[in-house]
């Protein structure tokens, strides 16, 4: 599609208006300064225009029977082939109500209108709502330039045509007269959007697609609609004139900003009339309804109804109407007052939440209104903010109590002054009711304090047993009673620690280790009470954190116990080293081979000085070897370690080590062995037929009649019934106090303790762990068992269960009947011909 441009000089065209009237003089106000309106209806062009795409639309308003009406007016321009027509204008009334709406065709001119090309005619349209017909009625003709040449065909598509809904609009396929069906609804659709197409008949699309927008025009055809009917209110009765009550709204469904939709609200009744029928008033515009005249009085006149009314037009148009209830309140004209103006309490210290006292108090408003409701206030007295007042759930009642601890000993005595007053404010000036409350706090015993309550020290771990750690000590805080405090530790897991009850000085009872387990970040804590000597005693408790500094007493050791290598070219074993000391009590460390390992084994650290490199130098024969190696840490600190070395016959990295104990037992061996198993089975089969000969002709069968499998046997019951349950297990460590008494304080011990390894966190070297503790307590003098004599304790007598010995064995096979082992299948059936089968 082309756009076009046309420039239009002044010029002027008589446009007839007609607002269904006799009148012929009308007073029009254009909103384009370009374009006059005479009375007479003369439209002029005051000036040069220049129409884009052919067209121009503007406003023109006027008063039509008391009513403000917008007219939209376009100018267009209208091309005819072949002619030049000077300004020559016709028009084309559209109904707007009853005053006509012209539409304005410029005809093309050589003198004032110069034209650039354009191929579509198309005016925007602006159609009524609720159309009275007849149907279908004409709206606009749409055409081509093209029409001169060639028969042009047209047709539209969008909503309304060919879409929902469909069939709303047509069109005059030959002429382009543009119809509309049926009345439109602008409340259910504003605005259309159509296509027109045009088809030049045996030469294809003559135009592109035009966009054809139909504007609906509103009609005041709704009317105002209330938002709640009835609207509820209330009002105080002491109210002034011009206070705000309440607001009635209503919408209107008409076009927004019109004066269609423009509602303005009247107050039509009062019911009652009393005590003036013009009690209230209401905003004609926002609908806010206020007092208007002094005088509720809610003890004679509980309650109001206004009849409400609402039109739009600004009040000249369509009317609905609705009711608004109004009821009066209560004013607060009665202060309340406390039904006891003075108490005395006492409250125990220390204590938060603690009920103080419950103050009621009475008030002469409407019950459970706002005027009668309570509020407290604590006034004079406390200055901290130890208590709180609060309303209590009948509203009539005022409840203190204390908001932080009291201490007795800082203060022993508060005065309190406490106000009450209603939800909301007095109606009017009254006086304000008032109570004294006089608190008297209660000593209590108060559990000594630890300063701080959670003390850090740090300290060297090798402190000698009976060092002074530090003097942890509390103060009572009851000072008036001049109690004095003791002292004792509690969870002191590792018991490294001991207190004088009476100073608080705390020392070292036994060896403490940072690399303990009880030990966390290089920190050992434990909890210190103090007690007071009160009648009933009362305890406070202190955190004492010891933070441990490392010394150099743990010697690094090797991880690996065992290992295997090829005597042919070995490959070297890298053994790892832990040591549970710190930095600087560690690594760099270094090795030596002891004793006649070094003849055949080469060692040395690796290139980070944490590791070992273990290295067979010589061929050996296959077979275990104890290998010694000496390891010291960064100061020198060394512990001797022994690997197991399984050296195979291999060559390289492939260890493949062979049973030397199975590998050496050839064919005769095997065969021996099982010579000898048979011999044995021969001679036991012979020892069972001599015993069952001597056994006489008595039988008794092996198994009864009775099935014994259906039986059910307790072997827990041991019998004694509550003989068992007196015994003393003192006895049981009897065999403990044998144990030798190998190390003494006043003795230099002539061997070492033997040293136990802790239990590893890699499950894999648990062999190893138990191994090594194996072999420590071997050498381990005071480790159990110890050659004494355990007696037990005597359980009692009585036993309902049979002896022990009533389970012996028969000395002989041949009082046994053998026989019923055949029916027990095949394999029974053998055993029976074997020791029942008599002589032979």
């Amino acid at each position: 599609m082309v756009d076009h441009l046309y420039t239009m000089t002044a010029s002027s065209l008589p446009v007839v208006f007609d607002d269904c009237t006799s009148r012929t003089s009308f007073l029009f106000h254009s909103e384009d300064s370009r374009f006059k309106v005479d009375g007479d209806g003369t439209l002029k062009l005051k000036r040069g225009l220049t129409l884009h795409n052919g067209h121009k639309e503007f406003y023109v308003s006027t008063q039509s029977m008391g009513k403000k009406i917008k007219v939209p007016v376009r100018v267009l321009h209208e091309a005819r082939h072949g002619h030049h027509h000077h300004h020559e204008m016709t028009t084309q009334p559209q109904v707007y109500d009853c005053l006509s709406l012209p539409v304005l065709n410029f005809p093309k001119s050589s003198g004032g209108l110069k034209r650039r090309k354009r191929d579509w005619v198309i005016p925007p349209i602006n159609f009524p709502e609720n159309g009275r017909g007849p149907f279908p009625e004409h709206m606009v003709q749409i055409r081509s330039n093209n029409d001169k040449e060639v028969k042009i065909l047209y047709s539209i598509t969008g909503p309304g045509a060919d879409q929902p809904p469909v069939g709303l609009f047509t069109v005059d396929k030959n002429s382009g007269f543009l119809y509309v069906t049926q009345p439109l609804d602008r409340e259910r659709k504003d605005k259309y959007i159509l296509l027109a197409h045009a088809v030049a008949v045996g030469a294809g699309t003559a135009e592109a697609p035009m966009e054809i927008i139909v504007k609906v025009i509103d009609m005041n055809d709704n009317k105002p609609a209330f938002t709640q009917d009835p609207f509820m209110g209330t009002v105080p009765e002491a109210s002034k004139a011009g206070d705000e009550v309440m607001q009635v709204t209503a919408t209107d469904a008409d076009e927004e900003g019109s004066a269609n939709s423009d509602v303005r609200y009247t107050i039509l009744s009062q019911e009652p009339p009393l005590p003036s029928p013009n009690m209230f008033v209401i905003n004609p515009v926002t609908g806010m309804i206020r007092v208007n005249a002094p005088g509720l009085d809610r003890e004679n006149i509980l309650k109001y109804t206004l009849q409400i009314q609402a039109a739009d037009m600004e009040g000249n148009g369509l009317t609905s109407f609705g009711k608004a209830i109004i009821t009066v309140t209560d004013s607060n004209d009665n202060a309340p007052q406390f039904v006891t103006p003075s108490y005395t309490v006492s409250v125990p210290e220390n204590k938060v939440d603690a009920l103080v006292v419950k103050m009621p108090v009475t008030d002469g408003d409407d019950p459970h209104s706002s005027a009668w409701a309570t509020t407290f206030k604590i006034v004079d007295g406390d200055p901290q903010g130890l208590f709180n007042v609060s309303t209590g759930p009948s509203k009539l009642e005022g409840i203190i109590t204390t908001a932080k601890p009291l201490d007795f000993e800082k203060n022993n005595k508060y005065t309190l002054l406490v106000t009450v007053q209603n939800e909301v404010p007095f109606a009017v000036p009254l006086p304000t009711s008032t109570a004294t409350v006089i608190v008297n706090v209660e000593d209590v015993n108060e559990a000594p304090v630890f300063s701080p309550v959670e003390k850090m020290i740090k300290k060297p771990e090798d402190l000698p047993i009976d060092s002074d750690l530090v003097l942890y000590t509390a103060t009572d805080p009851d000072t008036a009673r001049n109690q004095k405090v003791t002292y004792k530790i509690r969870n002191d897991l590792a018991g490294w620690l001991s207190i004088d009850k009476d100073t608080g000085m705390i020392k070292v009872k036994s060896p403490m280790d940072r690399e303990s387990t009880f030990v966390q970040d290089n920190k050992y804590s434990v909890v210190v009470l103090g007690t007071d000597n009160d009648e009933i005693p009362a305890t406070g408790t202190g955190t004492l954190i010891i933070e441990l500094e490392d010394v150099n007493d743990n010697p690094p050791t090797i991880d690996e116990r065992m290992i295997k290598v090829c005597n042919k070219e070995s490959t070297p074993q890298l053994l790892s080293i832990t040591d549970k000391d710190g930095a600087g009590f560690a690594a760099p460390y270094t090795v030596q081979l002891q004793g006649s390992s070094l003849s055949n084994w080469t060692a040395r650290m690796n290139d980070t000085k944490t590791g070992i490199i273990l290295t067979l130098k010589t061929m050996l024969d296959s077979g275990d070897y104890t290998v010694v190696l000496r390891v010291s840490d960064i100061q020198g600190l060394h512990q001797e370690s022994t690997i197991q070395a399984s050296v195979c016959d291999c060559k390289g990295a492939d260890v493949q080590c062979t049973d030397k104990a199975v590998a050496g037992f050839g064919l005769s061996s095997i065969l021996g062995i099982l010579g000898a198993i048979l011999l044995l089975l021969l001679l036991s089969l012979l020892l069972l037929m001599f015993l069952r000969k001597r056994g006489g002709e008595k039988k008794e069968p092996l198994l009864q009649e009775d099935d014994v499998r259906d039986n059910i046997y307790y072997y827990d019951e041991e019998g004694g019934g509550e003989d068992d349950q007196d015994f003393d297990l003192s006895v049981l460590h009897r065999g403990l106090d044998n144990r030798p008494d190998v190390f003494r304080n006043d003795i230099a011990p002539t061997m070492a303790r033997p040293e136990y390894r802790p239990r590893p966190a890699n499950p894999a070297d648990i062999g190893n762990f138990i191994d090594d503790n194996l072999k420590a307590a071997d050498n381990d003098p005071t480790a159990p068992p110890y050659d004494s004599l355990l007696v037990f304790d005597y359980e009692g007598g009585g036993s309902e269960a049979g002896s022990l010995s009533s389970l012996n064995s028969s000395s002989s096979g041949d009082d046994q009947d053998y026989d019923l082992l055949q029916q027990w299948g095949p394999r029974f059936k053998k055993l029976s011909d074997m020791y029942g089968g008599g002589e032979d």
